[in-house]
C-alpha cells in the first residue's frame, strides 16, 4: 500500500507526500516486516498517522538489486525475472494528464536531478516499433489505464 509508506516511512528519509527515494522504501519495509494491501490501507493522497499492523501485511522485501542508471535493457531483464522494478523520473505537466495509449514526452530529460516522481515497472512491449512500459503509478485507478 503506497499510502503505508506515506504515513510511516519517515525515519527512513522519506517525506509523505513532500517526497522520498524508493530505495529507502525498500529500507522501510524490510526492517518493518512488509507492507500492508491496498484493500487494508487505502491510498489517501495525503499524509496520515501510521497505521500500520504487521500481522496484516501481504508483501515483503528479501533483497534489493541495484540497476545501472540508463541500462534499458537491465531493466527489461530485471522487469521479467524479478518483476516489479522501481524506477524515478522527471512529471511533467503533461504526465499528469495521461489517460491512454503509449506515453512520450519530447521534453524527457537525462538528468537525475530533476528526478521528483518514482513508479513501478510491472511489464514492458512494442506498439509500432516503439518499445514502452507498462507501469503502475501511486494517484489511483482514475490516472492513466486504471492506474
Amino acid at each position: 500500500a503506497e499510502q503505508q509508506l506515506v504515513d510511516c516511512a519517515q525515519a527512513f528519509n522519506n517525506h509523505g507526500c513532500s517526497g522520498g527515494l524508493p530505495s529507502q522504501a525498500f529500507e522501510y519495509i524490510l526492517y518493518n516486516k512488509g507492507l500492508m494491501g491496498e484493500d487494508t490501507y487505502p491510498y489517501r493522497a495525503k499524509n496520515g498517522t501510521c497505521r500500520f499492523q504487521p500481522e496484516k501485511a501481504i508483501a515483503f522485501v528479501k533483497d534489493v538489486i541495484n540497476i545501472t542508471q540508463y541500462d534499458e535493457d537491465g531493466m527489461v531483464e530485471a522487469v521479467g525475472r524479478h518483476n516489479p522494478v522501481s524506477f524515478a523520473f522527471e512529471v511533467t505537466g503533461n504526465f499528469m494528464h495521461y489517460r491512454k495509449g503509449v506515453y512520450s514526452n519530447p521534453r524527457c530529460e537525462h538528468t537525475p536531478d530533476k528526478v521528483n516522481h518514482a513508479v513501478l515497472a510491472v511489464g514492458y512491449g512494442e506498439e509500432n516499433g516503439t518499445p514502452y512500459w507498462i507501469v503502475k503509478n501511486s494517484w489511483g485507478p482514475l490516472w492513466g489505464m486504471d492506474g
